[in-house]
């Protein structure tokens, strides 16, 4: 618990004000933080596993939380301030908590990622298909860590990407364990939200959105349009196909070895926000494109998702695909996939909520 005699630090303040921009998925912000003194607190995570099909074992989540120390580590340096985290090994993997001590370092120099952590963001409308310079390539190789490399997916394999995410759409837009998924996390009429998907950011017309909000009330109507109407062609071609073939390409993540601990996710967090945040000061946008990947580790560990007859088989064709596109052992090593292009920042997003939202209440408080 938040000691109460401790006044807020203004140097943490700031720390964590620019640390809670870190991207998480479908806004979730699955960390709150417990204040422990000027320099010192607990980061308390969650995950969505038991309720997202998407979170798959929590692994999402601990992408997320990675990618929130890595952006505290960013902030930190502002102020000489260099992070150390220490991951609580009793805690249940559902709920990862972490040690941040933020020790001196006076010669420690601001990272100039810094600038980007707020304007960073998430654009799922049409990118220019400029190819990446090799300036631009190189920037962003460099951004990973040792043993971390990027897959370009460019020209014919841009294209195959494309149908790739169109058809895993079909996949996801079928199922109502994702329609549950679904339903909870879009802001529907809003242009921003603290808490959740704002549908203008969604990158469908005015029309679709309407009709979508519509159907999606009731999984007997998504049903329904799916089955007679094509319910799911317009969605996915203006969410997957037509984004999908407007940008400069689509770029894979892979780690040294298969991600499988706790650990290797949250370092992989830590190594996506790092290229995400070089992207955005590069002028470069950015959309996540996970749900391949997720559903190909559903087929590999032989886990079923979907009481859905068919999705397994349909999610081990796409999955094949994948690994076809990219080689197997890069795709068993995946831990992260998008697309990529030059172009103007969304004019809708995703906000956060307020820090003091985002302090730790213990159990049982009131």
């Amino acid at each position: 618990m938040s000691r109460p005699d401790l006044p807020f630090d203004p140097t943490l303040e700031q720390i964590l004000d620019l640390a809670r921009w870190a991207p998480s998925g479908d806004n979730t912000q699955p960390w709150r933080f417990e204040i422990l003194g000027p320099r010192r607190l607990i980061v308390h995570g969650h995950d969505t596993r038991n309720h997202c099909v998407y979170d798959l074992d929590g692994h999402p989540s601990q992408l997320s939380l990675g990618a929130l120390l890595e952006t505290m580590s960013i902030a930190a340096s502002r102020f000489r301030l260099q992070l150390h985290a220490s991951r609580h090994t009793e805690a249940p993997e559902q709920h990862p908590r972490f040690s941040i001590d933020l020790l001196p370092a006076p010669l420690l120099e601001a990272d100039a990622l810094a600038d980007f952590i707020q304007t960073r963001s998430v654009q799922r409308r049409a990118l220019s298909r400029r190819p990446l310079s090799p300036a631009e390539r190189a920037a962003l190789a460099g951004a990973l860590p040792s043993g971390y490399q990027v897959y370009w997916l460019e020209g014919s394999a841009r294209r195959q990407a494309a149908w790739l995410m169109f058809d895993n759409a079909g996949l996801r837009l079928t199922m109502p364990e994702a329609w549950q998924v679904h339903r909870n996390v879009i802001d529907w009429n809003a242009r921003y939200s603290v808490a959740r998907i704002p549908s203008q950011a969604l990158g469908v017309d005015a029309a679709t959105a309407r009709l979508m909000q519509w159907i999606m009330q009731r999984w007997e109507r998504v049903a329904f349009f799916n089955r007679w109407l094509a319910g799911t062609l317009a969605p996915r071609l203006q969410m997957d196909l037509l984004p999908g073939l407007a940008c400069a390409a689509h770029f894979v993540l892979v780690a040294p070895r298969r991600a499988q601990r706790i650990d290797d996710f949250i370092d992989a967090g830590r190594a996506v926000q790092r290229f995400w945040l070089t992207a955005t000061s590069l002028g470069l946008q950015m959309q996540p494109e996970l749900t391949p990947l997720i559903f190909a580790r559903y087929v590999r560990d032989g886990r079923i998702f979907s009481a859905t007859a068919g999705m397994q088989e349909r999610a081990a064709a796409l999955s094949r695909r994948g690994a076809a596109l990219l080689g197997a052992a890069a795709w068993d090593q995946a831990i992260f996939m998008g697309r990529i292009g030059a172009g103007p920042a969304a004019r809708s997003r995703s906000l956060r909520l307020p820090l003091h939202q985002l302090l730790y209440d213990p159990p049982g408080s009131l």
